[in-house]
């Protein structure tokens, strides 16, 4: 199979690329699902703004990923990619870096959730690069 871009989405992708790109996504769902109730989980749901920060970034995370595994276009990993970053940042510019639990979970989940969605972007630019 080959790659083809229109109108900034990707109109084919080989097999093998296309179930590595579904998989990023899955495990980006599977994370922003704990992202979202981690409030509860992890123990900070007293922590306003880590709380709320953590159910908006779960549920943009969660969606962004379950559109790309739906039909995958190159913005939603970009987006992803922002969320993530924003999700790692936040603590200290939402200032809940005092609280470690809270911290902690941001900040793993949101460079995990920046680093599938720059695999993302590779297979998609690699994918790209051997169909031409």
């Amino acid at each position: 199979m080959s790659l083809r871009f229109e109108k900034g989405r990707l109109a084919m992708i080989g097999l093998k690329h296309r179930s590595e790109l579904t998989a990023t996504n899955i495990l980006n769902s599977i994370l922003a699902v704990f992202l979202f109730f981690s409030p509860w989980l992890v123990g900070f749901r007293d922590v306003q703004a880590a709380t709320w920060n953590a159910g908006v970034c779960g549920l943009a995370i969660g969606l962004m990923a379950a559109l790309a595994i739906t039909e995958l276009q190159e913005w939603e990993e970009w987006v992803n990619a922002a969320l993530g970053l924003w999700t790692a940042a936040a603590p200290w510019a939402l200032g809940f870096a005092g609280v470690t639990t809270a911290m902690w979970t941001h900040v793993l989940v949101g460079l995990a959730a920046a680093v599938l969605a720059a695999v993302g972007l590779w297979l998609i630019h690699a994918s790209a690069t051997r169909a031409s």
